[in-house]
């Protein structure tokens, strides 16, 4: 088949125009909010997310889209931002990492915070809550017996949509797949008057504080954390922006603390201040 004719029939299947030049600014203004590299591979999804904002905004094209943003509006960013970000997320996802959590880094960790008494955990990408909800489970169940302890979760995604749905904690019923009844039953009550709902238990939600934050913005937070998971977020960064984020992670942990990334990502050739000690989980050296 011709390549030009292919591209003139998806041009003209589309209902805006998106050139090379929109498409480069897009880009670039995303990597330099977000962080996230747009291949060229990338261009149908950018434009199958940014047509819905174009028409829900009644513009007539990519170049005043375009305009808008780059003229520093910041309700249109984060929607911009929304847009463009993968929220693939499921409870105990990669549950080898939940696994270490209970049998390696708590214990650890509990040892070294005994005179402070005091834990801290951030998941960094929380998406839709599914990632900290689990982890809170499992402080739960592994931690029960420090009843007095200062325990907290930050959980964190550059989404402002998602981490309005973590927060909210309510979640259909097919959602659930990586959780057994027992702890289905025990941290996710239906919710009342509304069949096919859960919500997640007062017990899990006292322990996640839910923010929305940019990883390459100022943090707000100033550790130490004891355990961060960090997965499924830098796949979309290029090499020098992984390298800025480890380092400032490193810097909000102390010798010992866990960091736990995706199972596609490893920090080879990204950092020299964690040293591998499992599949995807490193710990902070010396």
């Amino acid at each position: 088949m011709n390549p030009v004719s292919t591209q003139s029939t998806q041009q003209a299947a589309h209902e805006f125009e998106l050139t090379d030049s929109e498409f480069n600014r897009l880009r670039e203004l995303v990597h330099a909010r977000t962080g996230i590299a747009l291949s060229d591979a990338k261009r149908e999804l950018l434009y199958g997310r940014l047509a819905r904002r174009l028409r829900k905004l009644k513009l007539g094209s990519f170049a005043e889209y375009c305009a808008l943003v780059e003229h520093g509006h910041s309700d249109e960013l984060q929607e911009l931002t929304n847009a463009i970000t993968t929220n693939l997320t499921s409870f105990f996802r990669e549950n080898y990492h939940f696994e270490q959590l209970a049998s390696e880094a708590f214990p650890q960790s509990e040892l070294k915070r005994s005179s402070t008494q005091r834990l801290r955990l951030w998941s960094a990408g929380c998406s839709t809550g599914e990632e900290p909800y689990s982890l809170a489970i499992v402080m739960r169940e592994a931690l029960e017996h420090l009843p007095h302890w200062d325990i907290r979760l930050l959980a964190t995604d550059i989404d402002s949509a998602v981490v309005a749905t973590a927060a909210d904690g309510v979640y259909a019923e097919d959602r659930f797949k990586g959780l057994s009844a027992e702890r289905l039953k025990r941290w996710f009550p239906q919710t009342a008057g509304q069949s096919g709902l859960r919500v997640a238990s007062n017990e899990l939600k006292e322990l996640i504080t839910f923010k929305q934050l940019n990883l390459l913005d100022r943090w707000p937070m100033k550790g130490p954390f004891d355990i961060i998971f960090c997965r499924n977020v830098v796949i979309y960064f290029d090499k020098d922006t992984q390298r800025a984020l480890f380092a400032r992670m490193a810097e909000l942990q102390e010798p010992g603390g866990w960091l736990f990334i995706g199972h596609s990502e490893n920090l080879y050739n990204v950092s020299d201040r964690y040293k591998l000690v499992r599949r995807t989980v490193y710990r902070r050296m010396e």
